[in-house]
């Protein structure tokens, strides 16, 4: 048994590695093994889904995996290479009866690169006709529906207004945050919430007895008002206040949603800016995240309306109620704002931190030479692909400053990518100014330690600081 199931491994793993390596390098190296040949019928020899680096990628990881696996290295690069082979024949099978590559056919895909392998393994390790039969239907049944999985619900638009790019990491990443919010499936598939922070990191300040001070510390929030100069800003915009609200967790603590209200009530502004993470948790439910978000968004007073951007704990089912309330979503697209004649654009950029659906080429497509450009995204993670496209100034979120703090040392974790020295406040990279916020609510665990929830003014001014 424990043969057949490190076989199952091997074989599994090898035939992953070529989707796997298509989703994350997408076009590069990804040369067709047939040339873009086509046989004696006319049709494709193999297809275009069948590449060199696909084939490479087998191999390799027969070799790597097999040792780790226990077979000898040339068993591991021959099983690869042979269960390559025999996706080459299936694909050639299929091209010859007329099948569209990428079509998942139940036998004709799974037999031959399941056991042409055994032309090594059999002698090797002694093995039945019986054994090899079994294997063939084990290991077929599940390549089976791993492709149908893989083709029919990853790389498929789960509806057809979907805004974004079809990416397999992309749409499991929504499934096990979004679709998914039965326990215990969905406890298991979120193991930083459910474990790390709500057992480990609740349990260990509830021992020391500071939980409860580190939740009123949480709703101790400020407005933070920070002004940016631009020599090359509109006449027109001088004076210009945005309101930024990022990482509100609405649903994560009780009173956050009031003490947000009260500070907006008193704060009006030219554009109010949503720089994502509405809701608490990273799954389930966003209901009780909205119903605070219809409290909210109504006592936003913003003479140019309110757009908002995704963070990395939002579904994009919640697009559709939160635009009946009057945000317009920027999902790697732009906005024009408009004032005697003159304009600056505000270009937000979809989550990059988890979901990986940020594209900043299509989010400034289309704007004009030499505008005045303000680029929103959730996380500061993108600061190096933003400075390509030369924003006047990059708004972000995400780290909520730190959240729990340890003085000198300074934030236990950022969440982020970035340098510390992009984690809160005011930055510069390469001659590109930018202001990451703390955020108004906290996320993980319910507390903040040396830190301060924040509303965020920003105020554009002409001129030199």
């Amino acid at each position: 048994m424990a043969l057949f199931i490190r076989l199952l491994i091997l074989l599994w793993l090898a035939n992953f590695a070529p989707p796997f390596l298509a989703q994350i390098f997408e076009s590069r190296w990804s040369r067709p093994i047939d040339g873009g040949y086509s046989f004696l019928d006319g049709r494709p020899l193999f297809g275009r889904n069948k590449t060199v680096r696909g084939v490479l990628a087998g191999i390799i990881t027969g070799g790597l995996i097999g040792p780790v696996l226990g077979f000898p290295l040339w068993l591991g690069l021959g099983a690869g290479f042979l269960s390559m082979l025999g996706d080459l024949l299936s694909s050639f099978l299929k091209r010859r009866f007329s099948f569209t590559s990428g079509d998942a056919v139940l036998g004709l895909d799974q037999i031959p690169e399941g056991l042409l392998p055994f032309i090594l393994f059999t002698p090797y390790y002694s093995l039945s006709v019986g054994y090899v039969v079994l294997f063939g239907v084990v290991f077929g049944l599940g390549a089976y529906f791993g492709s149908v999985f893989l083709n029919g619900v990853l790389l498929r638009k789960p509806f057809e207004s979907y805004p974004r790019r079809i990416r397999a990491l992309t749409r499991f990443r929504e499934l096990v945050s979004c679709k998914i919010t039965a326990s215990p499936f969905r406890q298991i598939l979120n193991f930083e919430d459910a474990v790390y922070y709500h057992l480990f990191m609740k349990s260990v300040f509830k021992a020391l007895r500071i939980y409860e001070r580190g939740k009123k510390n949480a709703l101790i929030i400020e407005k933070q008002e920070v002004s940016f100069y631009f020599c090359d800003l509109p006449p027109a915009f001088d004076g210009y206040k945005i309101l930024f609200l990022s990482d509100l967790h609405l649903d994560g603590l009780d009173g956050l949603t009031e003490k947000v209200i009260e500070i907006i009530r008193q704060t009006p502004a030219d554009m109010c800016i949503l720089g994502g993470d509405f809701r608490m948790e990273t799954s389930g439910s966003f209901a009780a995240a909205l119903s605070g978000m219809r409290l909210l968004v109504p006592e936003i007073r913003a003479k140019d309306g309110i757009l908002g951007v995704l963070g990395n704990h939002d579904c994009l089912e919640i697009l559709e109620s939160l635009k009946e309330l009057g945000v317009s979503f920027l999902l790697n697209d732009s906005h024009v704002v408009e004032r005697g004649g003159q304009s600056i654009w505000i270009v937000g950029v979809d989550d990059c931190h988890y979901f990986k659906a940020h594209d900043l080429e299509s989010a400034f497509d289309g704007l004009p030479l030499q505008t005045f450009s303000i680029l929103v995204s959730h996380s500061n993670e993108v600061y190096k692909e933003a400075v390509e496209y030369r924003p006047n100034l990059f708004l972000c979120g995400h780290t909520h400053g730190g959240q729990i703090l340890i003085p000198p040392f300074g934030p236990i974790f950022t969440h982020s990518k970035a340098p510390r020295r992009f984690c809160h406040g005011k930055w510069e990279y390469e001659g590109m100014p930018g202001y990451t916020s703390a955020g108004a609510g906290v996320s993980g665990v319910p507390v903040r330690f040396n830190s301060k929830g924040e509303v965020t003014v920003v105020t554009l001014r002409r001129g030199r600081a």
